[in-house]
């Protein structure tokens, strides 16, 4: 990715936006939504309308995110509180997740939108996820969903070299799926749960970890840190984490020697547990 290519995605994002006239955004703090709604409010002749969906499987760090930078940046702003997580189509966690959380969030933004005279929704889909199953992308098309970064052409190297330029402080951010993602397919998930997953990454945070997850597998957990730190885990950072899993309420934890990697969830891993007795 080269600064001029990125600035000419920019350029067609903006001419797309434009197009629109105006728009509600979908916008979980994350780094692909945090662009796409503070670039929907600079854009002359925009207008354009924030709008973060509140839940249970929205992790606290990422909406104190998205209410900073919807302050620090001007954006108008809206939070609407969903529920997919009392959905037994979305509680029991099968390949339609997604799908189901997406029909929950523009079951809310299209109404909101249609009463405020905006003409589109979107959201912060990129040209890298159109290589993923992603559930919620059907969502998006059955609902006329708009994807302005796809339209553009937009990477994530884009979003994230145009966001630095912006000053966004998500620039760097690692991915932040919800935290139904840590859950194995196929087990439940329920408010509980999703607490009890945050307390144990907002722990391993704490110990200094930047990139990590805290994968769901009922009474244990697996803990997959980024491959670029996994040399702080001596002997004692190792403890430490270890400590901190099993405090959030788990009765065994293992760290993942692989480190962390997308679509790692349900891999095997043959590794010592270690117990909380």
């Amino acid at each position: 990715m080269s600064v001029p290519a990125a600035a000419e995605r920019e350029e067609r994002l903006d001419a797309i936006l434009v197009e629109m006239g105006s728009v509600v955004v979908a916008f979980s703090g994350g780094v692909d939504s945090a662009y796409l709604a503070v670039r929907a409010h600079r854009v002359p002749g925009v207008r354009a309308l924030a709008v973060t969906a509140d839940s249970a499987s929205l992790a606290s760090a990422q909406r104190e995110m998205a209410l900073a930078v919807a302050r620090d940046f001007g954006l108008a702003h809206r939070v609407v509180h969903t529920t997919e997580v009392e959905d037994p189509r979305y509680a029991r966690n099968d390949a339609d997740r997604c799908y189901h959380c997406k029909s929950e969030l523009f079951r809310h933004m299209l109404p909101l939108a249609a009463a405020e005279g905006y003409r589109h929704v979107a959201y912060g889909a990129i040209v890298d996820d159109l290589s993923d199953v992603r559930p919620g992308q059907r969502a998006a098309a059955e609902a006329g969903v708009r994807q302005p970064l796809v339209e553009a052409g937009m990477t994530k190297a884009d979003v994230r070299e145009l966001s630095r330029r912006m000053g966004l402080p998500t620039w760097d951010l690692p991915a932040s799926p919800c935290l139904s993602s840590r859950v194995a397919r196929g087990t439940p998930v329920t408010p509980d749960v999703l607490r009890q997953v945050e307390r144990a990454e907002e722990a391993v945070h704490a110990l200094g970890f930047r990139e990590l997850r805290v994968r769901h597998l009922g009474a244990s957990a697996r803990v997959e840190i980024a491959v670029a730190e996994m040399g702080r885990l001596d002997a004692a950072a190792r403890a430490a984490v270890e400590r901190a899993v099993l405090a959030a309420g788990y009765g065994s934890c293992v760290i993942d020697p692989a480190g962390y990697r997308r679509g790692a969830l349900n891999a095997p891993v043959p590794l010592r547990v270690i117990d909380g007795v």
